[in-house]
């Protein structure tokens, strides 16, 4: 190789060399080695997206914490409607060992209208000489029981108090409810004054049945927490609106299991005007004893059908004996029992099937009222036919 291109080659790698050094780079090989220390990854921005809500009774403190809309509508329902509940005491006097003595019970209530009346229990006044009544205030008030419906375990109370210290509470619908929805309950479990529990609706259109004997109808069973004292508080959606009224728990050991269960507020609405206003419930009545016809008592007695109520007595000036309605004409051995026969099988009232005894009860304590006119299909001899009875009131001693 001449001069002239090892000069040229040079020429070229000095240039290549200071071209790396003016970009702030040279390979490894040309630099002192070095430890390089970890530089800490950047934190990603995370940016969350929260629909705003409704207004609302209050605002959430301004604390620096984020307060999720569940929490703000169960903060303001609980601030709107507290107010409204009630701490009822019950004095009653049982007879004991030694004699009578006074004992004391305990629930809770709301409030409905500026006039005084609280919705409670029935039984969580029933038998009481005296009721007291707590306001969120403090202020205790002496209540006259007003009317009573045991058959629907409600009651209404009336006190004399300033309207300035009543704060009545809005009514919501039962009619709409959805398994899952979102529920509040608010009353004095234990004696503990206004607390709050939730949960959800765990179940629609329950029967219940009492201890005493008595069966509600489309209860609304929820997991929010209630406890002895629960007794006549409300049950809330999330907008603060009553939709229930707490009655009564399952529980082995006495206190909450997750299985409580409130009267629905449908059922209180068409209760409670009628309790004011003549202190008591006028229960819708056919006038007939009756007897469910099960798929075995249908093939022993050869019925043309394996559902229905088969009419045994009808009461005499009753709703079913005004129609023409028949009971039963003779008896006949079914095993060991003598069943009576031969009288009208009721099979549907307004076009809803009605397949038991119970059915019957719980479509007249549900769907109707008294004077109501119903259309009653029945089968006789066979024959399917149709008749248009007025509903009349059951006696106080049915």
């Amino acid at each position: 190789m001449n001069n002239t291109k090892r000069l040229i080659l040079v020429g070229v790698a000095m240039m290549v060399l200071l071209l790396f050094v003016g970009c702030g780079y040279l390979p490894n090989l040309l630099l002192p080695r070095q430890e390089l220390s970890p530089q800490p990854t950047q934190t990603p921005w995370i940016i969350v997206v929260t629909p705003t809500p409704g207004p609302l009774s209050s605002s959430p403190p301004v604390t620096g914490q984020i307060v999720d809309i569940e929490e703000q509508l169960v903060i303001s329902a609980y601030e709107r409607v507290s107010p409204a509940v009630v701490f009822i005491t019950s004095r009653t006097v049982v007879m004991g060992f030694f004699g009578p003595y006074p004992q004391e019970g305990t629930g809770s209530g709301f409030v409905i209208d500026k006039e005084g009346h609280i919705v409670t229990n029935n039984h969580v006044i029933e038998g009481a000489r005296s009721v007291e009544v707590t306001l969120s205030t403090g202020t205790k008030a002496d209540a006259r029981i007003v009317g009573t419906d045991p058959a629907n375990d409600l009651a209404v109370l009336k006190i004399d108090v300033p309207a300035e210290e009543l704060h009545p509470v809005e009514l919501g619908t039962s009619s709409d409810l959805k398994v899952g929805q979102r529920v509040i309950a608010i009353g004095n479990p234990f004696g503990l004054d206004r607390t709050l529990t939730t949960g959800v609706i765990s179940s629609l259109n329950r029967p219940l049945d009492l201890e005493n004997g008595r069966r509600l109808y489309n209860v609304i069973q929820t997991d929010a927490a209630i406890n002895p004292g629960n007794s006549g508080g409300p049950l809330l959606d999330s907008q603060g609106r009553v939709i229930g009224v707490n009655t009564a728990i399952y529980s082995p050991s006495g206190g909450s299991v997750g299985l409580g269960f409130a009267i629905p507020i449908d059922t209180v609405k068409r209760v409670i005007p009628e309790l004011i206003a003549k202190g008591r419930y006028s229960h819708p009545w056919m006038g007939i004893r009756a007897l469910s016809i099960t798929p075995d008592l249908a093939q022993e007695l050869n019925l043309s059908v394996d559902r229905g109520v088969l009419i045994i007595e009808v009461s005499r000036g009753s709703a079913a004996d005004k129609a023409g309605l028949r009971g039963a004409t003779h008896q006949v051995q079914v095993g060991n029992y003598l069943v009576p026969v031969g009288g009208d099988i009721i099979v549907a009232i307004n076009d809803t099937p009605i397949n038991s005894m119970d059915n019957l009860i719980e479509f007249l304590e549900t769907r109707t009222t008294v004077g109501q006119t119903v259309q009653v299909t029945f089968l006789r001899d066979g024959r399917e036919r149709t008749v248009t009875l007025t509903l009349g009131e059951r006696p106080q001693t049915e």
